[in-house]
């Protein structure tokens, strides 16, 4: 006779509530492990542990895996989980979108879901079931190797694209067939370690987490009901996030009200012991997982055997246990896998993977996400007079770099496979070469300069070609060996022969235009002063060079705007527009009285919202229609800030601006920003046209974390900025406060 749980006219929670009692300890356990598939030791493991989840899996490998579970006592389904960040990029013809960290730059929550949307859509057509993705991490120092995963530096504006994104991704109804579960991560401070340095520990208090990195987790849960979260590696004031109970079971479970489930980040248990040393073994590390509450262990295989030990020793509650195998449960009965979505028909891939609808679509995240931060006039090209294009650079024709990470069907950038995405990506020298082949243009390629070659290369040959050409592109950056997991950098300045090659053509004295392709900020304060324009493109996608070469002709009007603060130099580092006054600093003889260094200006070199466009926009009449706001204890229930703003397009191209707005707290009783994103509209505007524009923050979003670490909006003087980037010069202020 069948049991309940087989029974799809149940409730899930009576078929978790059956199963579960039907379930011995070695299986509860069990569902608790993922494996990475990619070990054969661990694909003999499924039947005698009760493997719950792999990762890592490809091919049919996903059908024959399910067929075997199926046939186990209970039958349970396994769930695989991928890293399809921004993409399914694991899969060579998958649609390959921009890095969160390009794709932020558009300021468009649409985008982000609509990239997830077409990820979850892809990766489901595969067999998987489940994207570690989004990151939430806050990337505010760019020596760490991780910047180009996140979605820049703002915690507010994170949890906004965060929270699209997993609505893109886990959609209406997980029971679909083009759903799949998200995940955020890294919970929680990961990229504020210490230097820079990936997994190290990171010295945050209770407070500052509260304030800057909890924030846009508590948003992807409460506003979008994102399904699990994945633990980071390090340690914050020396306690491991895996073994801090307070950081995974109190937060996001008792008070949030999270009904997913919380999974380690790879071996993280394990180094409890081997690395951060505060289990004595790998027995005491497992029982320090479960009762902190980790409810799935990625790659420690050791936990399976140890945690069954100590439950039947007595040493471990079997109703820890039992919560982390229902929270799992759960989301295997909502994602249909013991009904119809069990299978995945592996035959309908290659229609789906990479359709043109998709890849329009990544095109246009592509478009949106690029930044223009200087131009004296040069750009857009004019095709009218045909000019002779000189382009160089290494990364104008890399698919590894244009990409970045997470892209090459493996997950590390020393394992990558080049091969991959070749045929659907479009380079900066294809997107000219196109232009060219029209008769807008005559382009020569001279490759010059890469970033990981140290020989000066092809340099004087590129100096040659510029002689004979009347415009330089010189595409400058990064390239995936130098970034990602276990690739932090100290330096921050362009490397191999790259600065070399760009003094070298700039001293021909022709017009020097020069994109930006790379990971994450570096120090290029040399091409700020001496490029005619400067394009920032960080990883764009597959379609990239396309969107690049539309820019450069003017058929694309840049919008974009950075999410991320460019640093003078290394040592400013880290270098954030939401910083903290009181800085106890000689002010300046020779500039704006700024607190500075003695040696370098406060401001970085390019400032978080920074971005112009071939339009000319204006702001004027900033006005605020709530003036006085009363207290409320109920953040939820207190009154709206109400501001309006008119934007005018004062040039003769329509455009679309991003108008921001930002509040400072004028006095309070702990120390605040400067200014703090609140609210941000994309204004699509005609030439000589003007629009009133309204912003509305909520009340909640005036809350400081006081010494009590409780959230709280406290009475008095506030006020409201807005304009077209952070900078002090671009916005326009109001005052009001709150009774």
């Amino acid at each position: 006779m069948s049991q309940p749980y087989t029974n799809p006219s149940l409730s899930v929670a009576e078929r978790v509530e059956n199963l579960l009692s039907l379930m011995s300890v070695e299986e509860k356990v069990g569902q608790m492990l993922q494996l990475p598939a990619n070990m054969p030791e661990n694909l003999d493991k499924l039947e005698s542990w009760n493997v719950g989840s792999y990762l890592h899996c490809t091919g049919t490998m996903v059908e024959e895996l399910q067929q075997r579970a199926a046939k186990t006592r209970l039958g349970i389904p396994l769930i695989f989980g991928i890293d399809a960040i921004h993409g399914h990029c694991f899969e060579n013809n998958g649609t390959v979108f921009p890095t969160q960290l390009a794709l932020s730059c558009a300021w468009s929550k649409q985008l982000s879901q609509s990239m997830a949307r077409i990820t979850a859509i892809e990766t489901r057509a595969c067999g998987l079931h489940w994207t570690f993705s989004p990151v939430l991490c806050v990337g505010r120092d760019s020596r760490w190797g991780r910047i180009n995963e996140t979605f820049g530096e703002d915690p507010w504006l994170i949890g906004e694209l965060a929270a699209a994104a997993v609505y893109g991704y886990q959609g209406d109804n997980l029971a679909s067939h083009d759903t799949i579960l998200a995940c955020a991560k890294h919970y929680v401070a990961y990229g504020e370690a210490t230097g820079g340095r990936d997994a190290y520990e990171a010295e945050v208090s209770p407070r500052k987490l509260l304030s800057l990195f909890l924030p846009p987790f508590e948003k992807a849960v409460k506003e979008a009901n994102v399904a699990t979260l994945m633990v980071g590696y390090q340690a914050i004031d020396g306690v491991p996030c895996s073994a801090n109970s307070w950081l995974l079971r109190e937060v996001p479970k008792n008070q949030w009200g999270m009904d997913g489930f919380i999974v380690t980040d790879w071996d993280n248990i394990g180094s409890l012991h081997d690395k951060q040393r505060v289990a004595e073994d790998l027995r005491h590390a497992a029982k320090i997982a479960v009762e902190s509450g980790n409810d799935m262990i990625m790659t420690t295989p050791s936990f399976y055997q140890h945690t069954i030990d100590l439950v039947k020793d007595g040493e471990l509650d079997i109703a820890l246990i039992d919560d982390a195998v229902s929270r799992i449960l759960k989301y295997k009965f909502e994602l249909g896998l013991f009904e119809d979505f069990r299978y995945t028909d592996l035959s309908k891939k290659e229609q789906i993977l990479g359709n043109a609808d998709h890849w329009q679509a990544a095109l246009e995240a592509s478009r949106q996400s690029l930044t223009l931060l200087q131009n004296n006039g040069i750009l857009p090209l004019s095709d009218a007079s045909k000019p002779k294009i000189l382009l160089c650079g290494a990364n104008a024709d890399d698919v590894v770099a244009q990409l970045g990470d997470w892209s090459f069907g493996s997950m590390q950038a020393g394992a990558a496979d080049d091969s991959y995405h070749q045929k659907d990506a479009i380079t900066l020298r294809q997107g000219l070469q196109a232009a060219a082949d029209a008769g807008r243009c005559e382009l020569s390629y001279v490759r010059g300069a890469a970033p990981a070659e140290a020989e000066f290369g092809e340099i004087s040959s590129a100096v040659n070609a510029a002689n004979n050409s009347d415009i330089i592109v010189a595409c400058v950056g990064d390239t995936l060996s130098q970034h990602g997991e276990f690739h932090d950098r100290a330096d921050l300045d362009l490397s191999g022969q790259q600065q070399a090659m760009l003094e070298a053509l700039k001293a021909t004295g022709k017009p020097l235009i020069v994109v930006f392709m790379a990971s994450k900020p570096l120090t290029i304060g040399w091409v700020k002063q001496h490029a005619d324009a400067i394009v920032c493109a960080f990883n764009p996608g597959a379609k990239g060079g396309q969107a690049l070469s539309e820019l450069l002709f003017g058929e694309l009007n840049p919008s974009g705007k950075l999410t991320i603060s460019f640093p003078q130099h290394v040592g400013q580092s880290p270098v954030y527009y939401n910083k903290y006054e009181g800085w106890h600093a000689r002010l300046s003889e020779r500039t704006d009285n700024q607190e500075r260094y003695i040696d370098m200006p406060l401001l970085p070199l390019f400032s978080f919202g920074e971005g112009i466009s071939y339009s000319e926009f204006s702001y004027s009449d900033l006005a605020v229609s709530t003036p006085c706001l009363a207290a409320n204890k109920d953040l939820s229930q207190g009154e709206a800030l109400k501001v309006s703003v008119n934007i005018s397009n004062i040039s003769q191209r329509s455009g679309v601006e991003i108008a921001q707005l930002y509040i400072h707290d004028c006095a309070a009783s702990v120390t605040v920003p400067v200014l703090q994103l609140r609210g941000f509209e994309r204004v699509e505007l005609a030439p000589g046209e003007t629009q009133r524009v309204e912003f509305s923050v909520p009340f909640a979003d005036l809350a400081l974390i006081n010494t009590q670490l409780q959230k709280v909006v406290e009475p008095g003087a506030f006020k409201v900025f807005v304009g077209p980037s952070s900078k002090a010069e671009d916005l326009l202020s109001a005052d009001f406060k709150v009774a």
